[in-house]
């Protein structure tokens, strides 16, 4: 799995050739998605060179999305990349059926908070309203995929708290419970890394790639139902979406 030595002469840096060589391996296929690779205690020791280089070349291959860390188990190869869907509005655990994955939820919060200015302008409600937040860390076949907080006025989902059970789809939810369909939403997607409190939550190093998401759900009348922040692993997921050319072919621009 390790190479058999290292080129000290060379101008390329170690960890950078220790590196190479471990994701040689994974595209070759000789590793395999969610086969462990050697600790840097492991690296160190056998190929003489110090804990950080070791660090350096394990945290260079988290950052590509090559491998992933879990904290206290060690550092693994990292799966098949899901697809975010930019064409249809899909729920969570929907996306994951699609998929042919076994959706399911931690809940960090489930509880009813003030409206801020941000929320008050996403949901088109009143600074202070009583705003349902539910805050749930998102997993896929048992591993964590995403943080991802949805947020709805009281008075459009009265008795939430007490008729739906976090764990399950909120969207179906929504439909039994309310008669509300979420329709269209609006979505905006930023590149970011992770900030202490989501690193822990989704069991990556604290500045490994994340994608953010910031989503307003609507019903089909155009009502705002739910504003949705979300931090998706960045070494877990890829942005698909499908292009189209203007009717015409090549756009005109007027001089």
């Amino acid at each position: 799995m390790l190479p058999q030595s290292l080129d000290r002469h060379s101008a390329i840096p170690l960890y950078f050739q220790i590196q190479q060589h471990l994701s040689d391996e994974i595209r070759s296929g000789k590793l395999r998605p969610a086969d462990p690779i050697p600790s840097e205690q492991e690296i160190a020791a056998r190929l003489q060179v110090s804990r950080m280089t070791a660090r350096q070349a394990i945290k260079y291959m988290c950052n590509l999305g090559l491998v992933y860390t879990r904290r206290g188990k060690g550092t693994f190869v990292s799966g098949v990349k899901l697809e975010k869907n930019f064409r249809q509005v899909l729920s969570f655990s929907e996306e994951m059926r699609a998929q042919g994955n076994r959706a399911s939820s931690r809940v960090v919060h489930f509880k009813t908070i003030r409206a801020d200015s941000e929320l008050a302008e996403a949901l088109h409600i009143g600074l202070n309203e009583e705003v349902v937040s539910l805050c749930r860390v998102r997993l896929a076949n048992s591993q964590p995929m995403a943080v991802e907080a949805s947020h709805l006025a009281l008075r459009s989902v009265p008795n939430l708290m007490k008729l739906f059970n976090p764990r399950s789809s909120l969207y179906q939810a929504l439909s039994d419970n309310y008669g509300i369909e979420v329709m269209f939403a609006d979505e905006i997607v930023e590149a970011g890394l992770a900030r202490a409190r989501e690193s822990k939550l989704l069991r990556v190093v604290a500045g490994s790639p994340v994608l953010y998401f910031r989503r307003i759900a609507f019903t089909g009348n155009g009502k705002p139902i739910e504003y949705v922040k979300a931090a998706y692993r960045g070494d877990r997921y890829k942005l698909v979406n499908r292009l189209t050319r203007p009717e015409g072919g090549t756009l005109r621009h007027k001089s």
